[in-house]
């Protein structure tokens, strides 16, 4: 008798049955809205063993890669065999905290003559007084993060995650604008209108909310995740000049701002029936309106002391300067610090080692929750590469001083890192080193006059900085304070959901960032040929 398992659990196999039936004996979350006939494609699995052992891909799969299928279609056909699956809603762990910032209360949604109204154009949302709350989104390439808000006391009521569901369509932005332009349309913005949606319901039942009092979502993310969302072709965003339509437009004065307001019932998001969805505008290019939200958070508009500011992700940002003089840049790290490319590598999910050293000769880790090791999620990769450098085990290139091929933990189950996974993550190092090296030397500032560095996202704010450092992850600002801001992204998000005037402030704000293109650097190769080599780092 073969065994089903997912997350950790495990049940008996039996011919017949489906991966969404498994699930149910398994008390796992999966997202359907079509009654498991596979029109709604929201039970979206991968396979991650023992694919052999189900039924042929139905013609409605067709979207899907070899090793994803829909739970409600895949049947045991041999329960002989185990089979392994994984639901792409995997809740990572949950970076809540940002930086606190005392905010007045100005809302766009407020109560008027007994009526809710939309203060902007003073529509009625509700002839009836009911309570009023908003949902602030950070829609990441990797992790889908929500909060909903009271909009009348300013109070965060919950904040829940979940694995972006559109990771079949590839791992980062690039491959999935490939998907979304060449292979299958609109697939990517149903499986995310989908995604928010099941997970709005369960917010709401288990804060008893109704959605009919949510009346307004604010949306916050890179170029090519917010135009997926909002149904905008992102063919632009992946070839040259590599701009948003909406940016496009605003430079051929079709539009005054690139930030966007549509209705929630346009875009299918289950929410008041009048209510609104809106996006902060993008900076340029890739560097899209969660980097808006990030400068929110930190009062960037106000900010007189030089800063940097260092969004770590599938895409890094850095943008540095002060409120009237600020430069940015974008870097397409790809995912391998953030469970793609990387064969142990993984988000911050339970399981994931976090932190790793060696002490007296002995591999010490920590996993989330304390959960047996499953793989390496991006801090304890940092921490990994840092510990193997400063013992002597690999070189500054990644070789092995022992000429092996691969560097396996000890006690961790299996857990491996490779000559090659030292090469993708070298790679992506310099991605990083390339986009703070070139911002830098394009700044009018000296390094040692910046005051402040402020690394935001889940994955920055775990790192052991001096770890980053050591290995060239990030460039050393001798006189800065370095300040871990959490997931600014939400917090920015959360700001400008409570308060309008933020919105009008910012969207000028943007506006007069100047975007330096990394590519167009004469030095660009230079620099990530010295990013590949695991050691601290200066501006070249």
């Amino acid at each position: 008798m073969g065994y089903i398992y997912s997350d950790s659990n495990k049940t008996d196999s039996q011919s017949g049955k489906s991966l969404f039936d498994f699930a149910d004996t398994l008390s796992i979350r999966v997202p359907t809205s079509c009654g498991r006939t596979g029109d709604c494609h929201e039970c979206i699995v991968q396979v991650t063993d023992g694919g052999e052992s189900l039924s042929k891909k139905e013609d409605l799969e067709g979207f899907l890669g070899p090793e994803f299928r829909l739970a409600c279609q895949a049947k045991i056909i041999n329960d002989k065999n185990d089979v392994s699956f994984n639901v792409l809603r995997r809740q990572p762990k949950i970076l809540e905290k940002g930086k606190v910032v005392n905010l007045d209360l100005n809302p766009s949604i407020v109560i008027d003559d007994g009526k809710i109204i939309y203060k902007n154009n003073k529509t009625i949302l509700n002839e009836k007084i009911t309570p009023i709350f908003g949902i602030a989104v950070d829609l990441g390439t990797t992790t889908v993060v929500c909060s909903i808000v009271d909009l009348v006391s300013g109070k965060i009521i919950a904040t829940s995650s979940f694995e972006n569901p559109q990771r079949f369509g590839g791992s980062d932005t690039l491959n999935r604008i490939s998907y979304e332009t060449t292979k299958f349309p609109g697939e990517l913005k149903s499986v995310i209108i989908s995604g928010l949606n099941f997970e709005i319901g369960e917010l709401c039942k288990k804060n008893k909310i109704r959605r009919s009092h949510i009346y307004e979502m604010l949306i916050v993310g890179n170029t090519t995740m917010r135009d997926i969302f909002f149904g905008i072709d992102v063919a632009s965003v992946g070839q040259r000049p590599y701009k948003s339509i909406t940016q496009l437009e605003l430079e051929d004065g079709k539009r005054t701002s690139t930030s966007l307001l549509r209705d929630a019932i346009d875009l299918g998001i289950r929410i008041n029936k009048n209510g609104k969805i809106i996006s902060p505008p993008l900076i340029s290019s890739h560097i899209g309106s969660d980097i808006t939200a990030d400068l929110v958070s930190i009062s960037a508009d106000t900010h007189q002391d030089n800063f940097i500011l260092l969004d770590v992700g599938t895409n890094t940002e850095i943008v540095l300067g002060n409120k009237d003089n600020l430069v940015a840049a974008s870097c397409p790290a790809g995912p391998a610090f953030e469970g793609g490319e990387v064969k142990y590598a993984m988000p911050g999910y339970d399981g994931a080692i976090e932190k790793f050293e060696i002490k007296n000769g002995n591999d010490l880790f920590s996993t989330i929750n304390n959960s047996p090791p499953q793989g390496i999620c991006g801090s304890g990769l940092i921490d990994l590469l840092a510990t193997l450098k400063s013992n002597s085990i690999i070189n500054e290139l990644g070789v092995l001083s022992d000429g092996s091929d691969y560097y396996e933990l000890k006690n961790s189950n299996g857990i491996k890192i490779s000559r090659s996974d030292m090469s993708a993550l070298a790679q992506a190092k310099a991605a990083n080193y390339c986009g703070q090296s070139i911002a830098l030397k394009n700044s009018s500032i000296d390094i040692n006059n910046f005051n402040k560095l402020y690394l935001s996202g889940g994955f920055a704010n775990y790192i052991n900085v001096k770890n980053a450092i050591k290995i060239g992850f990030i460039i050393e600002t001798p006189n800065a304070e370095i300040i871990k801001i959490g997931n600014s992204a939400l917090q920015g998000a959360i700001m400008l959901l409570l308060n309008v005037n933020l919105r009008t402030k910012f969207d000028n704000l943007v506006k007069s960032i100047k975007h330096i293109e990394l590519e167009t650097d004469d030095n660009f190769f230079e620099h990530f040929v010295e990013g590949c080599q695991f050691k601290e780092l200066t501006i070249m």
